[in-house]
């Protein structure tokens, strides 16, 4: 059964098909026109429309060479149904290396947006309503703030929505976290109108990162496998195994000062362990930096110099952590640049 064409915005686009649209944004104040770029890879045979988003944060740019190496892999002649790249949501953020939109304002805190609101607000609404309601299901793809770099992880309501639990076990990231929803998120937002969604979180903001890329594209062409928009892939040897945390807490800083770590993301830790030091330049006034669970380190600081207070070590905990590392190990190996890689695999970033 062939599929029916697919509109956004003023563009129709044939099954089997792929066009790029851009849709029209406030212009600058300077009326230079601004538009979200968007591609649409519409199947030949009909199937669920996924939608895979990046730079919602316009500093978090890993997600833009994740759906560039995908889209670059997909064949509309051999996809059902359709999927939606936006590689740049908050365009403003983006040209000005900026997390923000430039009232300083945060883009996922302000959806679903509307048509009258703040520039933050039709920005969002522009992409819940031409793009997010066109689909049936979505991947927004992040990465951690400037000075703070997170492991692979897959955050959702995992343990609330069993197709989202299905999704995020596909995508095959090392941690999953059951996180709550946040007002004014996308997130949120596709909760309200029923499309599930997952959030993948990896790496750094403004940098790329070659393991943290390969992941996201292996793990949206696996979600798009389960969800029967691709044909099965062949079996991976010792695939990582998803291990879902049971909650997550942020080690601070004992005293103000700089920090060396001893542990790297990833890393296993221990109730009672020492994973750093803090001390002033002399190390005369040197305070440990001592975690009070057992877990995996999922996000840190990458900048040594700290205050008091400040969030350093992001650790997630798990009934069994020995599970949760193997799997961060097993990751780490299947993605290793220098292993031997499929042929769709491009040379790694360096």
């Amino acid at each position: 059964m062939p599929n029916d064409i697919f509109e956004l915005g003023d563009v129709t686009v044939e099954p089997g098909h792929r066009r790029i649209v851009r849709l029209p944004l406030p212009e600058l104040y300077s009326h230079s026109p601004i538009s979200m770029p968007v591609q649409v890879l519409h199947g030949k045979h009909p199937g669920p429309a996924l939608f895979v988003s990046a730079a919602v944060h316009g500093d978090e740019i890993n997600g833009l060479e994740i759906i560039r190496r995908l889209v670059a892999r997909i064949d509309p002649q051999r996809l059902r149904g359709t999927l939606v790249a936006v590689p740049v949501v908050n365009v403003y953020g983006f040209v000005n290396r900026s997390r923000y939109l430039p009232d300083r304002r945060d883009l996922n805190r302000s959806f679903p947006g509307s048509t009258g609101g703040s520039m933050a607000s039709r920005l969002a609404n522009t992409f819940v309503e031409s793009i997010a309601a066109r689909c049936t299901h979505g991947i927004d793809l992040h990465t951690g703030a400037i000075g703070r770099e997170n492991l692979p992880q897959i955050r959702g309501q995992i343990l609330d929505d069993q197709v989202i639990e299905d999704m995020a076990r596909a995508f095959g990231a090392p941690i999953m976290l059951n996180a709550r929803v946040i007002e004014g998120t996308l997130r949120e937002a596709m909760a309200r109108k029923g499309i599930p969604l997952l959030l993948y979180e990896a790496g750094e903001a403004l940098r790329f990162d070659e393991m943290s890329i390969r992941g996201g594209v292996d793990g949206t062409i696996r979600v798009m496998r389960q969800l029967g928009m691709l044909r099965a892939g062949r079996a991976r040897k010792n695939p990582a195994v998803s291990v879902l945390a049971r909650g997550s807490t942020w080690l601070r800083a004992p005293q103000s000062g700089i920090l060396r770590s001893v542990v790297p993301l990833g890393g296993t830790v221990e109730a009672g362990q020492t994973i750093g030091w803090i001390a002033d330049p002399f190390g005369e006034q040197e305070a440990a930096v001592v975690a009070d669970v057992d877990g995996v380190i999922i996000g840190r600081t990458t900048v040594p110099l700290v205050h008091a207070g400040e969030a350093l070590i992001h650790v997630a905990t798990f009934k069994e952590s020995d599970s949760a590392a193997e799997s961060v190990e097993q990751y780490q190996e299947e993605l290793d640049p220098q292993r031997e890689q499929d042929h769709h695999q491009e040379p790694p970033l360096v």
